[in-house]
């Protein structure tokens, strides 16, 4: 080999070196995008138009804490965007729902709040993508602030449940992932995982009993999670009123099966048949899978 050829080899055998050096040093993690921030605002939007809540500034910061979408709906205070982008740029640096720093701070944490990029107002939490944090989410200006937060988990969870998964081929599949963050975050207040218009996944939760319910066209198939409860089936509501389009909401259910739920039970209610939960030992955790019939279909 010619001098020439000598030291090409060597400066091409550096170069791999030093490239296999870094190797292993690095980590590929997802990465949040323009539209996955559209997205979260428009999932806490629809939860705001569920809830009927009164306004609210939505606001999404990306995982270095840097705004990337802001959406403020009517009838807003004016300072609800920069309380908004706060809370989502200190659920994001910090990696916590704000509530979790409102309540420390409450119990006497004070000096927490001499920290910069700061904002220990519930409302704010983490969105979080194949077990990776991507960003935050933050919501002010909602009727309370309990509602701020419900609508803030709404947006992170329709981002975590859009975000489809390659196969090994090059087609892409429309899988819904779910990290454990996020379903350990909708079990905290009780919340729809992801709906659609054929099956609703919820992680329900119950603290007290409930109402007489009767769903026209959702069958639910339920698997309870931890906890315990009466749940009775059949019968007839008592004052009963539609609520909501095909469903109806009781005082309490006349007759009717009573069965006691413990953890791992599994129970499938068809679509059209009265049920109440009472008796219900708190926290009573359990996965509602809502199958929708189609119209003109029992």
């Amino acid at each position: 080999m010619h001098g020439s050829g000598v030291r090409a080899a060597l400066t091409a055998a550096i170069a791999l070196g030093g490239a296999l050096a870094g190797y292993g040093q690095t980590i590929d993690k997802p990465t949040l995008s323009l539209d996955g921030a559209r997205t979260a605002i428009a999932g806490a939007k629809a939860a705001a138009a569920r809830l009927s809540a009164p306004g609210g500034v939505v606001a999404v910061v990306d995982d270095g804490g840097n705004l990337m979408a802001l959406e403020r709906l009517d009838g807003t205070f004016a300072a609800g965007a920069n309380i908004s982008i706060g809370k989502a740029r200190t659920a994001a640096l910090f990696k916590k729902p704000t509530r979790v720093f409102e309540e420390l701070i409450n119990k006497s944490r004070t000096a927490m709040t001499a920290l910069n990029d700061f904002t220990p107002l519930q409302g704010g939490v983490p969105i979080t993508i194949a077990g990776h944090i991507v960003g935050g989410i933050g919501v002010s200006g909602a009727a309370s602030a309990q509602q701020d937060e419900d609508l803030a988990m709404a947006g992170a969870a329709a981002l975590s449940t859009s975000s489809p998964v390659p196969t090994t081929g090059t087609s892409v599949l429309s899988v819904s992932y779910l990290s454990a963050d996020s379903v350990q975050t909708a079990f905290l207040k009780g919340m729809p995982l992801i709906e659609t218009s054929g099956y609703k996944v919820h992680a329900s939760r119950r603290d007290r009993d409930g109402q007489a319910e009767v769903h026209a066209r959702d069958t639910d198939i339920i698997y309870v999670l931890d906890g315990t409860a009466t749940l009775v089936t059949g019968g007839s509501v008592v004052n009963g009123k539609t609520t909501a389009p095909d469903e109806q909401r009781g005082d309490r259910i006349e007759g009717g099966d009573a069965r006691h739920l413990v953890k791992g039970d599994v129970v499938i209610i068809p679509n059209g048949v009265p049920h109440l939960f009472k008796d219900v030992t708190a926290p009573f955790l359990y996965y509602v899978v809502k199958a929708t019939a189609r119209e003109g279909r029992s």
